[in-house]
């Protein structure tokens, strides 16, 4: 149980992206957010500066859905994994901290893969590629394979890095279409790293 008492009757909340645990905001909850953020698994805080309770998303739609929570061991914090529908922060980035880059987007990519496949639209690549079956797709990675192999003996960084960025995007979409993640491939690495 959450010690509301320690701080006023509120408690820090750190909200991470559960996919690419990008740190996303710092909010407060008290009690009452608590509650309503646990029965219905979408992140509320208390705002100071409305003095009431908020859910992030009521008004812009980007809400943060809870995927898993977790309290510090002193019981005064709390870390929540989130799915965001959207930007997170009011100026319309995905973090409120305004970091340089998406350290984690090939995570995020791998996101934007499984919403095509979810959500199939002509227009989109991947719904292309995944139409002409996994023979397809798997060729679509040996051939970028090559291609990474050619342009690292052979050709500039940029030529290099551009391949090697087709081969990851395809991979992923081949992951993706053998019904696998990237969270497969990472905890397959870290247990050979044991």
């Amino acid at each position: 149980m959450l010690d509301f008492a320690k701080s006023d009757g509120l408690v820090p909340v750190i909200v991470q992206d559960a996919q690419t645990l990008e740190v996303l905001m710092l909010g407060y909850m008290n009690e009452e957010a608590w509650q309503k953020t646990q029965t219905e698994k979408r992140v509320t805080f208390f705002s100071r500066s409305k003095n009431r309770l908020w859910t992030k998303g009521e008004e812009s739609g980007n809400f943060l859905n809870v995927k898993s929570i977790h309290i510090d061991c002193d019981k005064d914090t709390v870390l929540i994994k989130a799915d965001p529908m959207g930007p997170t922060c009011h100026t319309g980035s995905r973090s409120c901290f305004n970091t340089e880059f998406n350290q984690n987007f090939i995570l995020e990519l791998e996101r934007i893969v499984n919403h095509r496949y979810e959500n199939p639209s002509d227009e989109s690549y991947v719904n292309r590629l995944r139409s002409r079956g996994i023979n397809k797709i798997a060729q679509k990675v040996g051939e970028e394979a090559v291609e990474t192999v050619i342009a690292a003996l052979t050709e500039t960084e940029t030529d290099f890095i551009n391949e090697t960025s087709d081969l990851l995007f395809h991979l992923i979409v081949l992951l993706r279409e053998k019904g696998f993640s990237l969270e497969t491939i990472a905890k397959n690495l870290e247990s050979r790293h044991q």
